[in-house]
């Protein structure tokens, strides 16, 4: 059990999976906020380190030069009783004041801060040490007035030392801010372009794997190569659609070959079965009676109807093995007018005018009449009677835009999305009671797309129905 949950936790973690690729840059990208915490931690001890030591330092220094500025009250004290009592108590007095402050003096001179003033202090303990040669107090007194000025001096030296390293201190502290602050936008900044650049390493794959999805159903050609540097995940799913691509290539000719074969059989006992009828028909076999007449009339009928449907058939199977379009100036005025003869019976039958306003475009001169034909046939099998067709082609913007009108029922939206598509029927009756084989506006589409344009419904305000197809004007071939 525990040897399978190992197995299992490795193949999830495996080198260039998907996981694995996701857990490693989600780490990467880590890395530059990692170090950004560790500086701002190094930073933060340093400054706490360095201000615990400023304080130190200063509290001590203030402490000295409050031990110094009591030591000479005492002292002074000390020096005005010995001017009164002149005896050994009192000189013993004046020398342990002399000692203290000395100790006091030099503790604070000989500190790391330079303080002003000591000299002048040294000087004057000098004279003030030789106190028994002073006759009267007011023979001390210039001493010890000379001796408050000096402390004076070193006091105020005092405080201009520690402003100055607190003046220090601050421009550390904002020089070490100024760097956190750069040093945070450059290591975000590279956790970003990682960050960027994982998600990139996915984003490929994904797109590589969405541009073969529309072109399997496109039908675009030749697959790209399959991905070397991608998760095994996707480079498995790119596997299983080069493999989808590979069926439906051979679902699709087994298709063309099924409609070539199907419509080519077909043909030959079809032939047999229309010059039966005609040879009954006709009564060179023998005269025929009036309902065996009416029966001949069904079956010349049907016969008719399938020779239509066998020709669709094989248009639409020689459309699907064109591949490439081979664009020429054509006429397109002339073109309609060669249609319009074509269908002049079933328009004189159904009343149908037609109104062209054409220019000449660069297409594929067949693959543009089997448009005009398919189009011109669905206006006149599904438009109203006594109406007019409108057909208009125009280029703007280096595109041919023909437009097909008529005038009819429109076309339900929901209808619209799938109404290109092979063997899919109107749901409105025909002019001509035929069943139609569904294929006319998927053969406009097929040659739409090989001159690598489309065709759509649009709505224009003169006529209820418009199909117009659009193709990208080429340089003739």
């Amino acid at each position: 059990m525990l040897a399978s949950r190992l197995i299992d936790s490795g193949s999830l973690l495996r080198l260039g999976s998907l996981r694995q690729l996701i857990i490693g840059s989600f780490l990467v990208a880590l890395i530059p906020l990692a170090a950004l915490l560790w500086q701002s931690h190094t930073d933060l001890t340093r400054v706490s380190r360095m201000t615990i030591d400023e304080t130190q330092q200063i509290a001590g220094i203030v402490s000295k030069v409050q031990q110094l500025e009591s030591a000479s009250v005492v002292l002074e004290r000390a020096l005005r009783q010995y001017q009164v009592l002149k005896n050994d108590v009192a000189e013993r007095l004046v020398q342990n004041a002399l000692i203290r402050f000395d100790e006091r003096y030099a503790a604070l001179c000989d500190a790391k801060v330079s303080v002003d003033g000591c000299e002048s202090v040294n000087t004057v303990l000098a004279e003030l040490k030789s106190f028994s040669a002073f006759t009267s107090e007011a023979d001390l007194a210039p001493g010890l007035g000379r001796l408050r000025t000096a402390l004076v001096d070193v006091h105020e030296s005092v405080d201009d030392a520690i402003e100055a390293r607190l003046t220090v201190q601050r421009q550390d502290v904002a020089d070490m801010q100024a760097k956190q602050s750069w040093l945070s936008a450059l290591l975000v900044s590279v956790s970003l372009a990682l960050i960027l650049l994982g998600s990139q390493l996915v984003i490929n794959p994904v797109r590589k794997l969405k541009l073969i999805i529309r072109m399997l159903a496109r039908q675009q050609g030749r697959l790209p190569p399959l991905s070397t540097r991608a998760p095994k995940e996707l480079v498995g799913v790119e596997k299983d659609l080069h493999w989808l691509g590979e069926r439906l290539a051979q679902l699709e000719h087994i298709r063309t070959a099924l409609l070539r074969h199907a419509a080519h059989e077909l043909k030959t006992p079809l032939a047999s079965i229309k010059e039966g009828c005609a040879l009954l028909t006709d009564g060179t076999v023998g005269a025929l009676s009036e309902s065996q007449q009416e029966v001949m009339s069904l079956l010349a009928s049907s016969t008719s109807r399938l020779n239509t449907l066998i020709e669709k058939l094989l248009d639409y199977n020689l459309l699907l093995q064109q591949a490439q379009a081979s664009f020429t100036r054509v006429d397109v005025e002339q073109m309609v007018s060669q249609c319009i003869e074509d269908y002049q019976l079933a328009l004189q039958n159904h009343k149908l005018a037609v109104n062209i306003e054409a220019s000449s475009i660069s297409a594929d001169a067949e693959l543009l009449r089997r448009i005009f034909d398919n189009l011109l046939s669905n206006a006149v099998a599904h438009g109203a009677l006594d109406k007019t067709i409108y057909i208009r082609v125009a280029v703007e913007n280096d595109t041919a835009l023909i437009d097909v009108a008529n005038h009819g029922s429109k076309i339900p939206p929901e209808k619209i999305s799938n109404l290109f598509e092979p063997f899919v029927r109107g749901d409105g009756a025909r002019n001509d009671n035929v069943i139609g084989t569904g294929l006319g506006l998927s053969i406009v589409a097929d040659c739409a797309r090989i001159m690598h344009g489309e065709v759509n419904v649009i709505d224009v305000d003169y006529a209820e129905v418009c199909f117009r197809v659009v193709i990208p004007q080429q340089e003739d071939q």
